[in-house]
């Protein structure tokens, strides 16, 4: 395995660092709301999918105990 000479090391990073695109203070807002949108969205699903099996759980039990 080659060395790598620390300088080149830096200077590859500045290189590769200087390509990044940061976001809009919009697009970070915007894709934040998603983000709790979404969350919010998947905890009401999984909520009452919950729900739905404690019913049918329930009634099983109900049934032969």
């Amino acid at each position: 395995m080659a060395k790598t000479n620390p300088l080149r090391f830096m200077q590859e990073v500045r290189s590769e660092v200087s390509k990044i695109v940061w976001p809009t203070r919009r697009e970070l807002l915007v894709t934040t709301v998603m983000v709790f949108i979404m969350a919010a969205i998947a905890s009401v699903f999984f909520f009452l999918i919950d729900q739905v099996i404690r019913f049918g759980l329930s009634g099983i039990l109900n049934i032969f105990g």
